[in-house]
């Protein structure tokens, strides 16, 4: 990493004019409703989805159990990311899409995130969803070590001075 001064018109907030890492000062921001919703898959074998899908797993309901530790991971994104801030989350809702007929079989996992305030809640969608997907790799990597997590990304924000931003 260069030891150099960041560029002073640089779109990266978390470092300040001598190029020190920092929590960006929200304070004089206005609180607005802040939405954020993101997505990621599991890929698997047919035969851990099925076994997902019939209940029949050892370690209990996967997907009730990756839905909570989506939540959790959510609340818990400030403890985890050292520059986000810690947010008073409004709601935080996981869903999950089976995908058995799809050519590799998996699971699509979409969180969103709410809050009234200051700063947005994009890493606290994103955390849900990594969350959620590696609590799914937990419970069924006895059967299925060659899981793979993919395509995790932010789909939508909404609020702040930025807008509404939906990906391409």
């Amino acid at each position: 990493m260069s030891n150099s001064m960041p560029n002073q018109n640089s779109p990266l907030t978390h470092f300040d004019s001598q190029g020190q890492a920092h929590m960006v000062d929200v304070g004089s921001k206005a609180s607005t409703h802040r939405v954020a919703v993101a997505t990621g898959r599991i890929q698997m074998l047919a035969s851990t989805l099925a076994l997902i899908q019939a209940g029949t797993v050892k370690k209990g309901d996967v997907l009730g159990i990756a839905r909570i530790a989506g939540i959790q991971g959510a609340k818990k994104t400030s403890d985890l990311i050292p520059l986000c801030h810690p947010l008073a989350l409004t709601r935080v809702a996981l869903d999950f899409e089976v995908l058995a007929e799809a050519e590799v079989p998996s699971i699509v996992c979409t969180a969103t995130a709410e809050t009234i305030g200051q700063t947005g809640v994009e890493m606290e969608a994103l955390t849900a969803v990594q969350v959620a997907l590696l609590t799914i790799y937990d419970m069924c990597k006895a059967a299925d070590r060659g899981m793979t997590i993919t395509d995790v990304k932010l789909l939508e924000k909404q609020g702040g001075k930025s807008g509404h931003w939906v990906a391409p």
